[in-house]
Protein backbone atom coordinates (compact mmCIF):
# COMPACT_ATOMS: atom_id res chain seq x y z
CA UNK A 1 0.00 0.00 0.00
CA UNK A 2 2.87 2.39 0.99
CA UNK A 3 4.21 1.40 -2.39
CA UNK A 4 0.84 2.51 -4.25
CA UNK A 5 0.81 5.85 -2.42
CA UNK A 6 4.15 6.69 -3.11
CA UNK A 7 3.80 6.24 -6.53
CA UNK A 8 0.54 8.26 -6.96
CA UNK A 9 2.33 10.81 -5.15
CA UNK A 10 5.08 10.72 -7.86
CA UNK A 11 2.50 10.62 -10.21
CA UNK A 12 0.55 13.99 -9.07
CA UNK A 13 4.29 15.69 -8.27
CA UNK A 14 4.68 14.61 -12.21
CA UNK A 15 1.80 16.16 -13.29
CA UNK A 16 1.65 19.41 -11.33
CA UNK A 17 5.76 20.09 -12.58
CA UNK A 18 4.29 19.34 -16.31
CA UNK A 19 1.27 21.85 -15.81
CA UNK A 20 3.50 25.08 -14.45
CA UNK A 21 5.91 23.95 -17.36
CA UNK A 22 2.87 24.20 -19.69
CA UNK A 23 2.60 27.33 -18.27
CA UNK A 24 6.02 28.93 -19.36
CA UNK A 25 4.91 30.90 -22.64
CA UNK A 26 2.46 33.07 -20.53
CA UNK A 27 4.55 33.89 -17.27
CA UNK A 28 6.84 35.50 -20.16
CA UNK A 29 4.15 37.14 -21.68
CA UNK A 30 3.14 38.68 -18.13
CA UNK A 31 7.02 39.72 -17.67
CA UNK A 32 6.78 41.38 -20.94
CA UNK A 33 3.02 43.21 -20.39
CA UNK A 34 3.59 43.82 -16.78
CA UNK A 35 7.06 44.77 -16.12
CA UNK A 36 7.88 48.51 -15.33
CA UNK A 37 11.35 49.54 -15.31
CA UNK A 38 11.57 53.26 -15.20
CA UNK A 39 13.41 55.47 -17.75
CA UNK A 40 15.75 58.57 -17.40
CA UNK A 41 18.32 59.96 -18.99
CA UNK A 42 19.11 63.10 -17.60
CA UNK A 43 22.30 63.96 -15.68
CA UNK A 44 20.10 64.21 -12.67
CA UNK A 45 18.45 60.90 -12.30
CA UNK A 46 18.70 58.59 -9.31
CA UNK A 47 18.07 55.16 -8.81
CA UNK A 48 15.06 54.29 -7.63
CA UNK A 49 15.77 51.69 -4.67
CA UNK A 50 15.84 47.89 -5.61
CA UNK A 51 12.57 47.65 -2.61
CA UNK A 52 10.94 50.26 -4.62
CA UNK A 53 11.19 48.76 -8.39
CA UNK A 54 10.49 45.05 -6.80
CA UNK A 55 7.26 46.57 -5.24
CA UNK A 56 5.98 48.15 -9.28
CA UNK A 57 7.48 45.17 -10.51
CA UNK A 58 5.42 42.29 -8.41
CA UNK A 59 3.59 40.24 -10.99
CA UNK A 60 7.12 40.11 -13.11
CA UNK A 61 9.02 38.99 -10.07
CA UNK A 62 6.48 36.36 -9.46
CA UNK A 63 6.87 34.99 -12.96
CA UNK A 64 10.85 35.03 -13.21
CA UNK A 65 10.69 32.39 -10.08
CA UNK A 66 8.04 30.45 -12.10
CA UNK A 67 10.08 30.26 -15.26
CA UNK A 68 12.90 29.01 -13.04
CA UNK A 69 10.43 26.71 -11.68
CA UNK A 70 9.85 25.66 -14.94
CA UNK A 71 12.91 25.24 -15.64
CA UNK A 72 13.84 22.94 -12.71
CA UNK A 73 10.36 20.97 -13.50
CA UNK A 74 12.16 20.04 -16.87
CA UNK A 75 14.84 19.06 -15.58
CA UNK A 76 13.21 16.81 -13.03
CA UNK A 77 10.75 15.20 -15.88
CA UNK A 78 14.39 14.46 -17.98
CA UNK A 79 15.48 13.06 -15.02
CA UNK A 80 12.34 11.09 -14.12
CA UNK A 81 12.66 9.71 -18.15
CA UNK A 82 16.23 8.28 -17.70
CA UNK A 83 15.12 5.36 -15.40
CA UNK A 84 14.61 2.04 -16.37
CA UNK A 85 12.08 1.22 -19.55
CA UNK A 86 9.30 -1.27 -19.65
CA UNK A 87 9.20 -4.15 -21.84
CA UNK A 88 8.44 -3.10 -25.83
CA UNK A 89 5.11 -3.30 -27.03
CA UNK A 90 4.18 -2.93 -30.77
CA UNK A 91 2.10 -0.25 -32.34
CA UNK A 92 -1.02 -1.56 -34.01
CA UNK A 93 -2.81 1.97 -34.74
CA UNK A 94 -1.19 5.19 -34.46
CA UNK A 95 -2.70 8.85 -34.65
CA UNK A 96 -0.42 12.33 -34.38
CA UNK A 97 -2.36 14.65 -31.63
CA UNK A 98 0.17 17.86 -31.87
CA UNK A 99 -3.03 19.87 -32.35
CA UNK A 100 -3.67 19.45 -28.56
CA UNK A 101 -0.31 21.58 -27.54
CA UNK A 102 -2.22 24.63 -29.91
CA UNK A 103 -5.85 23.83 -28.43
CA UNK A 104 -4.25 24.28 -25.00
CA UNK A 105 -2.93 27.31 -26.03
CA UNK A 106 -5.74 28.89 -27.40
CA UNK A 107 -8.19 27.97 -25.35
CA UNK A 108 -5.85 28.29 -22.07
CA UNK A 109 -3.22 30.81 -22.43
CA UNK A 110 -3.91 33.35 -24.77
CA UNK A 111 -7.32 34.62 -23.39
CA UNK A 112 -5.37 35.25 -20.02
CA UNK A 113 -3.16 37.96 -21.69
CA UNK A 114 -5.71 40.39 -21.17
CA UNK A 115 -5.90 40.42 -17.49
CA UNK A 116 -5.78 43.56 -16.25
CA UNK A 117 -2.90 43.48 -13.90
CA UNK A 118 -3.46 47.47 -12.94
CA UNK A 119 -6.54 45.92 -10.81
CA UNK A 120 -5.55 44.28 -7.69
CA UNK A 121 -8.47 42.36 -7.97
CA UNK A 122 -8.33 40.72 -11.42
CA UNK A 123 -4.36 39.43 -10.29
CA UNK A 124 -6.11 37.53 -7.35
CA UNK A 125 -8.67 36.43 -10.05
CA UNK A 126 -5.96 35.20 -12.23
CA UNK A 127 -4.07 33.24 -9.63
CA UNK A 128 -7.63 31.30 -8.37
CA UNK A 129 -7.96 30.71 -12.39
CA UNK A 130 -4.87 29.05 -12.79
CA UNK A 131 -5.38 27.19 -9.90
CA UNK A 132 -8.65 25.57 -11.06
CA UNK A 133 -7.30 25.33 -14.43
CA UNK A 134 -4.36 23.22 -12.40
CA UNK A 135 -6.61 21.18 -10.58
CA UNK A 136 -8.65 20.11 -13.58
CA UNK A 137 -5.74 19.49 -15.95
CA UNK A 138 -4.62 17.06 -13.33
CA UNK A 139 -7.74 15.56 -13.10
CA UNK A 140 -8.04 15.14 -16.26
CA UNK A 141 -4.77 13.22 -17.51
CA UNK A 142 -4.27 16.67 -19.72
CA UNK A 143 -0.69 16.98 -18.56
CA UNK A 144 0.54 15.70 -21.92
CA UNK A 145 -0.60 18.76 -23.56
CA UNK A 146 1.97 21.08 -23.23
CA UNK A 147 2.98 23.85 -25.67
CA UNK A 148 6.28 23.93 -23.72
CA UNK A 149 7.31 20.26 -24.61
CA UNK A 150 6.19 21.20 -28.35
CA UNK A 151 8.68 24.00 -28.65
CA UNK A 152 11.31 21.36 -26.95
CA UNK A 153 10.56 19.31 -29.48
CA UNK A 154 8.22 16.83 -28.04
CA UNK A 155 5.64 14.81 -30.45
CA UNK A 156 2.10 13.68 -29.22
CA UNK A 157 0.74 10.03 -30.35
CA UNK A 158 -2.33 8.95 -29.53
CA UNK A 159 -1.94 4.63 -30.12
CA UNK A 160 -3.21 1.47 -29.55
CA UNK A 161 -0.73 -0.93 -28.92
CA UNK A 162 -0.45 -4.71 -28.64
CA UNK A 163 1.08 -5.61 -25.16
CA UNK A 164 0.71 -9.06 -25.24
CA UNK A 165 -0.38 -11.67 -27.95
CA UNK A 166 -3.66 -11.31 -26.13
CA UNK A 167 -3.36 -8.26 -24.32
CA UNK A 168 -4.16 -4.58 -25.83
CA UNK A 169 -4.68 -1.57 -24.91
CA UNK A 170 -6.36 1.29 -26.80
CA UNK A 171 -6.41 4.87 -26.56
CA UNK A 172 -2.56 5.47 -24.79
CA UNK A 173 -0.97 8.96 -25.03
CA UNK A 174 2.86 8.81 -25.75
CA UNK A 175 4.99 11.52 -25.63
CA UNK A 176 8.26 11.68 -27.75
CA UNK A 177 10.96 13.13 -29.54
CA UNK A 178 10.39 10.42 -31.87
CA UNK A 179 8.44 10.02 -35.14
CA UNK A 180 6.56 7.07 -34.57
CA UNK A 181 4.95 4.80 -36.89
CA UNK A 182 2.60 1.42 -37.01
CA UNK A 183 4.08 -2.22 -36.40
CA UNK A 184 6.94 -0.52 -34.81
CA UNK A 185 8.17 -1.66 -31.18
CA UNK A 186 8.33 0.84 -29.00
CA UNK A 187 9.94 0.60 -25.33
CA UNK A 188 8.33 3.62 -22.85
CA UNK A 189 8.49 4.62 -19.56
CA UNK A 190 4.97 5.22 -17.60
CA UNK A 191 3.96 8.49 -16.44
CA UNK A 192 0.53 7.50 -16.11
CA UNK A 193 -1.65 4.85 -16.62
CA UNK A 194 -2.72 6.01 -19.88
CA UNK A 195 0.38 8.03 -20.72
CA UNK A 196 3.90 7.13 -21.54
CA UNK A 197 7.36 8.71 -22.71
CA UNK A 198 9.24 7.14 -25.14
CA UNK A 199 12.95 8.65 -25.47
CA UNK A 200 15.37 8.35 -28.36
Amino acid sequence: MDADNKKQREQTRRKIDLYILSLAILFGFFIFITCKVPMCFSSTCEYIGSWELLKTNIVPAVCILLLLYCRFAYSRFKKDTRRSVELPFEIIKIEKINYEHLTFLATYIIPLITFDFEKERYVFVLGALLIIMGIIYIKTDLFYANPSLALLGFNIYKVDVKLSEDKVKEGVVIITRRKLQEKQMVSYIKLDDRVYYSGN
